[in-house]
């Protein structure tokens, strides 16, 4: 159980190594323990992680009660609501990157014997995902928990609202006095945002993958029960542990198979195939992006979350949590019940005693769904030859054809729809927001939720080679590849031109000749990087 630690623990060679380690408190007892390291991305920055000090501290106690010695050590996070709409958001992808990086020299570094990872907001459930894909050190996940909703004139709200009513109060439908009640209202206290937003699909993903105990994924972040589910999990990695069971022992292609298929059948992000995808390629297991396509094609839409729907993922939680979708889904056929998990035992095993609770419309059974197919949809075409992505929760119009309203940096788009200067019918075009070319691929909901606050969310269509918060709907299409920056089609659209969108034939194309799209790439010549240094 000490293969790792003993390199700084053991031997008169290592009296230095064992001194800086008494100088934090440990004794002669914990150094002969394994070293578990406890990393969190707590911090002040945002309601996502605010609490996560205090899971930590539990986990450890779970941690010294089935006989490791744990340490804790934390890594940054970055707010996306925080980071939304201007030049901050640049940073939130990177930032997955630097999360993982910074708990993987961790691991290596202190030599720690197993990992509990602890994670609130957006990029840092991935970020330690990938850190534990890489390492694969006995690990088990832990998320943070959900907000709960706020409350404004009798409802639920959660910050997608306040973002849709900025639009409605760019457009008189909204005063400053209910805008500010809202904003005041709708995040109650410490948790991440409360719908099934990017960081609520990746818990119930990584709970789908096996990677975190069972029930966890829903758990609200201030709820009684979170300090029982910490001291779990930290016993719960002392167990692989001495099993010698490690992430990629779970981590497999049918596992993956299975978290895609939550994905769709709740209504997720699309930020979930980007880390998925990220997730996998750490663990070495073949993913691709038709693999979405077709487990969605074949999976029902089952679970009423929003933004697509209308539950938050505390309703989820009341009505027993993504266990419940989970056992839907595997009585359907939809899921490999053999698939193993942190646990020790297979999904199928951890599913036993969950059930689907009647007089509740929050899960629906899989012979009813809310609809047939998944929540994602592939499509590809002329203006997107390596693809692009749209989640089709909640949106009723699903063919749009309308001329380019085009657009190279989010802020020049947003400021078009809160000054009104969009019509019914167009397609907006935002691009230079990619990867390469943003940089940083940034997320939309600014503009996405300014669209819908005004009534417009499928009478405007919106495209682009960024991304967009788990908290967009309506229809709007993404990580439209190859990117602009890329010398992708998309790179040379103008204003005015006819863009065709087809869901049900998995279609985005620009009405124009191959050969016109062809003569204006060969005229086409890249921008200037934003950013030099």
């Amino acid at each position: 159980m000490r293969q790792r630690s003993k390199n700084v623990t053991e031997g008169p060679e290592r009296a230095p190594h064992r001194a800086m380690l008494r100088a934090t408190g440990l004794r002669d007892d914990d150094l002969k323990k394994p070293l578990v390291g406890v990393a969190s991305s707590w911090n002040e920055v945002t309601p996502c992680n605010l609490h996560l000090d205090v899971d930590a501290k539990d986990v450890k106690a779970g941690v010294r009660t089935a006989g490791g010695t744990p340490i804790q050590f934390t890594t940054i996070a970055v707010s996306d609501a925080i980071a939304m709409g201007h030049e901050g958001m640049k940073a939130s992808l990177v930032s997955r990157e630097v999360i993982a990086d910074s708990v993987e020299l961790m691991v290596i570094a202190e030599a720690f014997d197993a990992l509990v990872a602890i994670a609130g907001c957006d990029k840092s459930l991935p970020g330690m995902m990938l850190a534990i894909a890489r390492l694969n050190v006995p690990a088990v996940f832990l998320y943070g928990g959900t907000i709960m909703p706020g409350k404004f004139d009798g409802r639920d709200v959660t910050i997608g609202d306040v973002y849709e009513a900025v639009g409605a109060h760019a457009k008189g439908r909204m005063t400053d006095d209910d805008l500010y009640r809202l904003e005041c209202t709708a995040c109650p206290g410490a948790g991440s945002c409360g719908g099934l937003f990017t960081a609520n699909t990746m818990s119930s993903c990584v709970e789908a993958l096996g990677m975190s105990l069972p029930g966890t994924a829903s758990i609200p972040a201030l709820d009684p029960r979170r300090p029982v589910v910490c001291r779990q999990t930290g016993e719960a990695v002392v167990r692989l542990l001495a099993d010698g069971i490690r992430p990629r022992d779970i981590l497999s292609r049918e596992a993956f198979e299975n978290a895609i298929a939550a994905l769709v059948a709740m209504g997720g992000s699309t930020n979930g195939v980007l880390h998925l995808l990220a997730i996998a390629r750490e663990a070495g297991v073949p993913l691709a992006l038709a693999d979405f396509d077709r487990i969605s094609r074949r999976t029902p839409h089952i679970a009423d979350l929003r933004p697509g729907g209308r539950y938050t993922m505390a309703d989820l939680d009341r009505v027993g949590g993504v266990p419940v979708v989970l056992r839907e889904l595997l009585d359907g056929g939809y899921l490999h019940g053999g698939a193993l998990t942190v646990t020790g035992k297979t999904l199928a095993d951890n599913l036993r005693e969950a059930r689907r609770a009647g007089g509740q419309d929050v899960v629906r059974p899989v012979r009813d769904p809310i609809t047939p197919t998944g929540t994602l949809a592939v499509l590809s075409g002329s203006l997107a030859p390596d693809g692009a992505v749209i989640k089709t929760a909640g949106v009723h119009r699903l063919t749009f054809r309308g001329p380019a309203r085009v657009f190279d940096r989010e802020e020049d788009a947003f400021d078009a729809v809160v000054h009104n200067r969009l019509s019914r019918g167009d397609v907006v075009l935002i691009r230079h927001e990619g990867p390469k070319g943003g940089p940083g691929m940034r997320e939309m909901l600014s503009v996405t939720g300014a669209l819908f606050g005004q009534g417009l969310g499928e009478e405007i269509a919106l495209v682009t080679d960024g991304r967009f918060s788990g908290a967009s709907h309506g229809l709007v299409i993404g990580h439209v590849a190859p990117e602009a920056a890329h010398g992708g089609p998309i790179a040379v659209v103008r204003d005015g031109d006819i863009i065709k969108i087809d869901v049900p034939e998995r279609r985005l194309d620009l009405e124009l000749s191959a050969e016109e799209i062809q003569s204006r790439l060969r005229a086409w010549r890249p921008p200037q990087p934003r950013y030099r240094t």
